[in-house]
Formats: structure tokens, C-alpha cells, sequence
């Protein structure tokens, strides 16, 4: 899964055939989340915070790497982004327990990565109507708005990669 740094949108899910080590994934799922994002105007991530099974794996040109086994050499962002990585172990949990995520019905390997990305399609309209119920229709087309105007008026993403 690769999630949002500042509001917890999944922005890419994939499933892979057998049981790959977590660490040999990474360009692969940022590849995916690349071409997701990129009707968006969204560039690829260039910041990846990742667990321990990721260091010195498949990592793409041009993309950096935190992970807490360099801690002390962190920037202060950065450590902030790290104990951010916290919230993503629900969101997976959420996903396998309310969108069926856990357990796939559909048939080979097709189904098993269409499983996944209406998974986290599901994870995201829970959240879209939640921010609805909380802040009223208006005052989230009006933020939809407000960010898609910043980010052609600055030229850079409103999402952070994460």
C-alpha cells in the first residue's frame, strides 16, 4: 500500500504473485503509484518512508529512502515523517477488515490485483464520505478546490509522498 503523508488516502495498492520479501517491491509499487497519480499532475514520490525491510532493496534512482535505522542523521522533518509511517498499519488493517482486503475471491492473479486496488478505491470513499459527514458537502469540494488552485498556482504537488 502506499499512503498519503498528510491525509491517509491510499494512492496505490498492488499484489504480487507468491510471497516476495517486502524489501524487493518497492520500485514496482512506486511505479504503480507513479502512473496513478500522474492523471493527477502529481509527480512520482521522491521521498519514501519505509520499514526496516526496505533499506538497500530495489531502490529507484532519484527516490530517498528513510527508515528509522538512520535515525540520528534524520532531519527534524523527517523524524516527523517517520512516526507518521505509524498510521499506515491501520489503514491496512481497515482495508482487510472493512473492504475485504483480507481475503480474495476473485480468480488468479488478475483477480488478486483488482482485489486490492478496489480495496483501497473502497478505503477512500469511507474516507471521502467521513470528511463529508464532518465538515459538510461544501466545505470539502471547497478544500478539493483551494488545493487543485494551489497546485497550479505553485506548480508542485499538494500531496505529500509518503
Amino acid at each position: 500500500m502506499a499512503v498519503t503523508h498528510t491525509s491517509g488516502l491510499m494512492v496505490g495498492a498492488r499484489s504480487f504473485a507468491g510471497n516476495p520479501y517486502d524489501g524487493h517491491t518497492l520500485s514496482s509499487q512506486l511505479e504503480q503509484t507513479g502512473i496513478l497519480l500522474q492523471d493527477l499532475n502529481v509527480p512520482a514520490p521522491k521521498v519514501v518512508v519505509v520499514d526496516l525491510g526496505y533499506r538497500g532493496h530495489d531502490v529507484p534512482a532519484g527516490v530517498e529512502v528513510i527508515h528509522r535505522g538512520r535515525y540520528q542523521s534524520l532531519t527534524r522533518q523527517q523524524k516527523t515523517w517517520l512516526r507518521r509511517r505509524q498510521a499506515v498499519e491501520p489503514a491496512i488493517g481497515h482495508a482487510k477488515s472493512e473492504n475485504r482486503l483480507g481475503r480474495c475471491f476473485l480468480k488468479g492473479a488478475l483477480g488478486d490485483a483488482m482485489n486490492a486496488v478496489l480495496a483501497a478505491c473502497g478505503y477512500n470513499l469511507r474516507w471521502l464520505l467521513r470528511q463529508i459527514a464532518r465538515l459538510g458537502i461544501q466545505a470539502v469540494f471547497l478544500r478539493l478546490a483551494i488545493m487543485t488552485w494551489l497546485q497550479r498556482f505553485w506548480g508542485r504537488p499538494i500531496l505529500s509522498p509518503c
